[in-house]
């Protein structure tokens, strides 16, 4: 903590915070997640059970005249034996919805992945940190600090120069997004440049984004979470964590469809949801998984080992997914009108591979992310598309300001 202002220590509340499903209160301060306790008790293992508590799109919300902000936290950061060690993630300050400043927080607890595949880890424990924010222009101004997207962070305490107030209702619409790792934000450079919130800002709407690392896999208790969540716009981008897995055959993946769908129409009858197929991934367009990660020349990628052959007998791959999605929105639809499917390379396709290549084989780059952003706003929230609202401003802040901007690491 820095002594050279008369500080101001605001509670971190529940009021303050978007983007979550529920808080716990841990011996160090306020934990979100993004899945309710409910939900958690039944996750079968520690990948979604990480993923979950990963804050991606999860954002502090206030206003203040303040000119420095400092926020204490306990990152619990994610290494793999045998690896470098990732940078430090990132804190996003926006001001008044525009990306002004970064930060980082050294220390905190490593969990050291020593299995890639059963993912068994080990916590070692560090010191909290802070992230501090310092030359934000004068007068009253509305504050967002996006939370790192892969580390698990503790909050706990916030510091201003200024007092703080809640910030007005904008009165936009509230979109729910689940999906993939992807969907969560791998390789994003910092947490405003994953394409949820990339599109969220085109869009004008107010992202709840459920991307959970390699575990969008149709589990019943998602399903609960999003109908028990307020929502105006609901999205699914499933298909690739099913196949990743090799998880199911095509006899159980459609009633997993249709039950998944039922579940969150019990909640929200009548809200526009958009079914997304997975975007363009060569090594599993046409090869079922499960997948197993290789080295490169020193670089993490990912192959996969199934035998295309035995799609015949109900193995899965992306192109089987996808005809199924489509033949399965379209029959409920006759029936519900404000259901949708897009095909998923329409947001990453041939075109944007060749300009984008995959760096591990699976997921996008930071350009990657972009593109997804990008055409997901044009085609969805956009003129004639299924979340069109007046809301919507293509072109809007995130999408000129989400360059990265050197953090001030303390």
């Amino acid at each position: 903590m820095s002594t050279e202002h008369d500080w101001i220590t605001t509670p971190v509340t529940a009021d303050m915070l978007r983007g979550f499903l529920d808080l716990e209160q841990t011996p160090h301060g306020l934990l979100p997640h993004r899945l309710p306790a409910r939900a958690r008790r039944q996750i079968p293992d520690d990948r979604l059970a990480v993923a979950e508590a990963q804050p991606s799109g999860v954002r502090l919300v206030f206003r203040t005249r303040a000119t420095v902000i400092e926020l204490d936290t306990l990152p619990t950061k994610r290494v793999y034996r045998g690896f470098p060690a990732p940078a430090d993630g990132v804190y996003d300050l926006l001001v008044d919805g525009r990306l002004a400043a970064q930060a980082t927080v050294a220390g905190g607890n490593v969990r050291t992945i020593v299995d890639m595949v059963t993912q068994a880890a080990e916590l070692t424990e560090g010191p909290a940190g802070t992230a501090r924010f310092a030359e934000l222009p004068a007068g009253d101004k509305d504050i967002e600090i996006w939370l790192p997207h892969t580390e698990i962070t503790e909050l706990i305490a916030l510091r201003t120069d200024a007092p703080v107030e809640p910030a007005p209702d904008n009165g936009r619409k509230v979109w729910l997004h689940h999906g993939s790792s992807i969907s969560h934000g791998s390789n994003a450079a910092h947490p405003t440049a994953i394409w949820p919130a990339l599109a969220a800002s085109q869009g004008g709407v107010e992202l709840v984004n459920l991307g959970f690392g390699g575990s969008a896999l149709l589990d019943p208790f998602t399903a609960r979470a999003m109908r028990d969540t307020p929502a105006d716009l609901i999205s699914l981008k499933i298909g690739i964590n099913v196949v990743n897995a090799d998880a199911m055959r095509l006899r159980a993946f459609t009633p997993a469809v249709h039950g998944f769908l039922d579940t969150i129409r019990e909640g929200h009858p009548t809200t526009p949801l958009l079914v997304v197929s997975p975007v363009l991934c060569p090594i599993q367009e046409d090869t079922p998984g499960p997948l197993a990660p290789e080295l490169d020349g020193g670089t993490l990628r990912f192959k996969a080992t199934g035998d295309p052959a035995e799609r015949a007998a109900g193995r899965l791959t992306l192109n089987v997914i996808r005809d199924e999605l489509a033949r399965v929105v379209e029959q409920r639809a006759a029936d519900d009108p404000n259901l949708h499917y897009l095909d998923g390379r329409d947001l990453y396709g041939e075109k944007d591979h060749a300009e984008f290549p995959l760096p591990d084989a699976i997921h996008p780059d930071p350009a990657g992310h972009r593109r997804i952003g990008e055409n997901f706003a044009r085609l969805v929230f956009g003129e004639g598309g299924p979340f069109a609202t007046r809301a919507g401003r293509p072109g809007g802040p995130l999408s000129v300001t989400t360059q990265w901007i050197k953090p001030k690491i303390k």
